[in-house]
């Protein structure tokens, strides 16, 4: 009986965690392009808050991760520490060409990406720059993708 209730209390907190997304963003060393298309995603015309989701100032408290830019060696080293401090379930979400591949920076000496190197990407947004349009997209089906992850901890 009890282990019925635990796991209804534990299904009515991810039910209400997914519908109040945190948002994290890291710049690996991007143009600032995709960074500008990120905070537009958020701003009242596209209205990312109406999917729940609100950026944090925090990686401890992030649920999905948005990750501009390639790679370069200097920002590797901050990105591999900052993702370990994301607590486990969460969706790596990239943002642009850049971290998918270099794009233009592919090549250059200073570049060590792209992100799956590093970490399990879940969700890629391709584009250089991508419309905030893509880039809600990608977190409507990284707040699915979090749903799955979270319901299979508990299974």
């Amino acid at each position: 009986m009890l282990f019925n209730l635990d796991k209804k209390i534990t299904e009515a907190i991810d039910d209400a965690a997914s519908k109040s997304l945190w948002l994290y963003h890291i710049n690996a060393g991007s143009c600032n392009g995709c960074d500008i298309e990120i905070v537009a995603a958020l701003t009242p015309r596209y209205d990312a808050e109406r999917l729940g989701c609100k950026l944090t100032g925090s990686p401890r408290q992030a649920d999905i991760v948005l990750v501009s830019g390639p790679v370069t060696l200097q920002s590797r080293d901050r990105l591999i520490r900052t993702l370990a401090q994301v607590p486990e379930p969460y969706c790596l979400v990239t943002v642009g060409s850049c971290p998918c591949s270099g794009n233009v920076f592919k090549g250059s000496y200073a570049i060590c990406g792209p992100v799956d190197k590093y970490r399990h990407v879940d969700v890629s947004v391709a584009g250089c720059t991508p419309k905030p349009e893509a880039i809600m997209a990608g977190i409507a089906q990284a707040a699915a993708i979090l749903k799955e992850k979270r319901r299979g901890m508990h299974e």
